[in-house]
């Protein structure tokens, strides 16, 4: 056994060689191609440092920006029938099913949960565009009937956040009918009088633009966000004409009174509070984490009123 060969030089190859980098470090920009740390972009919610450019961000990241000190509660959501259809293309549906929640580690599209923002009690449903597109199917439907019936039931405002492709085509004529069941939903919320604002990010379109999405009292996107219903594409080919620059995306549309507001992600919780506690009729809100104290008047001197009187402060 030769001791040099076999243990002395791996022994200093290991302390000299270069260590493996995990690649999940470094994230590339997909706007400007800027590599970006990704405890720095995860600071900066998911948004580009270098030319702001708004990427995508996961329901609970999200969530733990929006809500007062990153808390929030789930609200459950009834499941619906497994694979209704029994449909097959290249995959199964069960195990595309299967492959997005182990990437995902969601259940489904759409996560719904309930807290407060700027001490504003509000509930709030979010697409996951990671999970299959942010397809809408039968779960998202039923999440956005179980938002809505809780906002009611609580007197609570409801905040919707859509990024899909459209209607899950695994569900079919399914997937459709949740166009007429989520408006109905948003419906309950409105005749109770309660606030109901969209927050359109990067890509709104088809079935979801074609209901809940646009229904909102207020309508707020995200920078650059593609809203639409048929794709640029898919309409040049239909009337073989070159569309104007930024067709669809949200400042074309804000132009064109399609929208309320473009707003910065980093933005856009202020904005929220702001906007919901008007349309509460609340007091605006106040900055900082605690409610401003309340002002004391500070005690009058003691004051000499004659040789053996003394006139004492107040007591509470």
């Amino acid at each position: 056994m030769n001791w040099i060969s076999n243990y002395v030089r791996p022994r200093i190859n290991s302390l000299f060689s270069r260590r493996e980098v995990p690649e999940n470090l470094w994230i590339k920009c997909p706007e400007c191609g800027t590599m970006l740390f990704h405890r720095e972009l995860s600071d900066n919610l998911n948004v580009c440092t270098s030319c702001d450019h708004h990427m995508a961000i996961t329901p609970r990241e999200r969530f733990s920006a929006l809500f007062d000190g990153g808390i929030f509660a789930e609200i459950s959501v009834p499941a619906p029938i497994e694979d209704p259809l029994k449909f097959k293309d290249q995959k199964r549906y069960p195990d595309r099913m299967k492959a997005a929640r182990h990437s995902t580690g969601e259940r489904e599209a759409m996560l719904v949960a309930e807290g407060e923002i700027g001490r504003t009690p509000i509930v709030a449903a979010c697409q996951d565009f990671s999970f299959m597109g942010g397809s809408m199917g039968m779960y998202v439907g039923n999440a956005i009937i179980a938002a809505a019936e809780r906002a009611v039931a609580m007197k609570r405002p409801l905040v919707l956040f859509s990024a899909a492709g459209g209607a899950r085509m695994q569900e079919g004529i399914l997937s459709l009918m949740q166009m007429p069941r989520t408006t109905v939903a948003v419906d309950m919320v409105k005749e109770a009088g309660l606030p109901y604002i969209v927050v359109l990010t990067h890509p709104t379109t088809g079935g979801v633009t074609a209901s809940y999405a646009m229904l909102g009292d207020v309508h707020i996107a995200e920078p650059n966000a593609l809203i639409c219903f048929a794709g640029p594409r898919v309409i040049e080919q239909t009337i073989r004409e070159k569309l104007p620059e930024g067709f669809q995306r949200a400042e074309y549309l804000l132009d064109h009174g399609m929208l309320d507001r473009v707003t910065h992600r980093k933005k856009l919780r202020d904005e929220l509070i702001t906007i919901l506690r008007m349309m509460m009729g609340m007091p605006p809100a106040v900055k900082g984490d605690l409610p401003a104290p309340e002002v004391e008047a500070s005690p009058a001197p003691e004051q000499q009123a004659g040789p053996d009187i003394v006139v004492e402060p107040a007591r509470k």
